[in-house]
């Protein structure tokens, strides 16, 4: 059991290294804007393409981890975050600003995947990614309160990324390195055959390809606000960088009370009621925001959206990671996710330039309303579980015992939920009796399979 507590910590610190260049965009992007030549729409599409970097190397890595393994991939991911980064906050070049924040987008999304690999293989894999949260929300509200007393300039947020990075790098030798080469097969000299299905194949392939796109829509939705929430605090609603820094504190000081309620909850409710409901009240809170003209309307529309939106991430990660143990659903969900996030900041600021801030407000509550359909649906398809110990479960549908037992389904071949187990009777066959056989469990996880003849007559 030691093995498993040994990965989590890096597990939560490579997660919060990834993940924090998203946290921190509206200042990233804000700064981009103020301190370097450049539009809102320019700055925007910048950090659209630091996250799409990002989102790239979750889709070319996810079936690669375990090849090249996970501390490797960790340990360049890192590597690439720290010179992108930091090499972006040192120049005041625009190209090279550019560039940076493209190599060091690649080095969070590769750190990001390695995270969401192993986050897939623990038993509780909501629990984990909680606590990633947890930790990527408290670093960057600190990130929010000290970046506006440290003075002007594009470079102070890429280079919290960076050292952030650099910090979390001794923590990759606990991950674990490159698995061995497969056994060979006794006398053929070849690598003994994984069992089919196990290794090429995605589960839940429907599941996870509407998910998949639900997701990318979902975190266009909320990127696209969250890509232009500072210029909605500066210039509609008239508040200095400070305080709306401290608004942004306070939002993810909130969000981690949201993520620790998460946690506590647990699945107590499944994942289609939180899914559901809360993406529902974030449109809610997205429209509030837009529209803030004062301090009260903008921190009450930040701090709720901020609140509800790591609780419904922290269970669609999760939801992600169940439909595949290898992790690979969850790296592929989590790329498409960070798609949406790339084009978020490009899309807040068309609208907003083109409709106002209100406007843009409404059309991504619409948006948000939509997707929750279909999040809601996989999560009901794939969240329930069997109600009796041993059945045997359809893919992501109902159990075996289940539809045994319901109306309308031929008896006989079928056998009864709580029906006796029936007993092998012994047949002779040309004058020798076959061994009695023990009795069949036609409950047991074991025998999905019909049961084999006694004889062959």
């Amino acid at each position: 059991m030691s093995a498993p507590r040994t990965i989590l910590w890096p597990l939560v610190a490579l997660f919060t290294a990834g993940y924090l260049a998203s946290y921190l965009l509206p200042t990233t992007v804000g700064r981009l804007d103020g301190a370097l030549p450049l539009s809102a729409t320019q700055a925007g599409a910048v950090g659209s393409a630091l996250l799409l970097s990002s989102a790239s190397a979750g889709f070319l890595l996810a079936s690669r981890v375990e090849r090249i393994g996970a501390r490797t991939l960790a340990r360049a991911g890192l590597a690439l975050a720290v010179l992108g980064y930091g090499g972006a906050a040192l120049t005041g070049t625009v190209p090279l600003v550019i560039a940076g924040l493209v190599v060091g987008g690649f080095g969070s999304g590769t750190a990001t995947t390695v995270a969401a690999t192993g986050i897939a293989a623990q038993p509780d894999p909501h629990r984990v990614s909680t606590l990633g949260l947890l930790s990527v929300s408290g670093l960057a509200g600190v990130v929010y309160l000290a970046v506006p007393h440290l003075g002007a300039g594009h470079g102070l947020p890429p280079a919290a990324i960076a050292l952030t990075a650099l910090a979390v790098w001794p923590l990759t030798g606990r991950l674990p390195a490159r698995k061995a080469a497969p056994a060979h097969a006794i006398g053929t000299g070849r690598p003994a055959a994984a069992p089919a299905g196990t290794a090429r194949l995605l589960p839940h392939r429907r599941s996870g390809i509407l998910l998949a796109a639900a997701m990318l829509c979902w975190s266009l939705a909320q990127n696209s606000l969250w890509g232009v929430s500072g210029r909605i605090g500066l210039d509609q609603a008239h508040l200095s960088e400070v305080t709306v820094g401290q608004v942004f504190a306070a939002a993810l000081g909130a969000g981690l009370l949201g993520v620790v309620g998460a946690g506590a909850l647990g699945p107590r409710l499944g994942r289609a009621l939180p899914i559901g409901v809360g993406t529902a009240f974030i449109a809610a809170f997205i429209a509030l925001s837009a529209s803030a003209t004062d301090l009260t309307t903008f921190a009450a529309g930040e701090i709720a959206w901020n609140t509800v939106y790591p609780v419904v991430l922290s269970y669609l990660i999760g939801l992600a990671a169940s439909l595949d143990p290898r992790g690979r659903w969850a790296v592929l969900v989590g790329s498409a996710s960070s798609l949406g996030t790339a084009a978020g900041p490009l899309t807040g600021s068309v609208l907003s330039a083109q409709a106002g801030f209100p406007v843009m407000g409404a059309v991504l509550a619409a948006g948000l309303l939509v997707v929750a359909l279909p999040m809601t649906a996989v999560a009901l398809h794939t969240g329930g579980r069997p109600l009796l110990a041993g059945t045997v479960r359809r893919r992501g549908g109902t159990p075996a015992a289940v539809l045994a037992a319901s109306a309308g389904t031929p008896t006989g071949a079928v056998p009864q939920v709580g029906a006796p187990e029936q007993p092998v009777v012994e047949i002779p066959v040309d004058g020798f009796a076959v061994p009695e056989q023990p009795a069949y469990d036609t409950a047991g996880p074991r025998h999905a399979a019909a049961a084999p003849a006694a004889a062959t007559v």
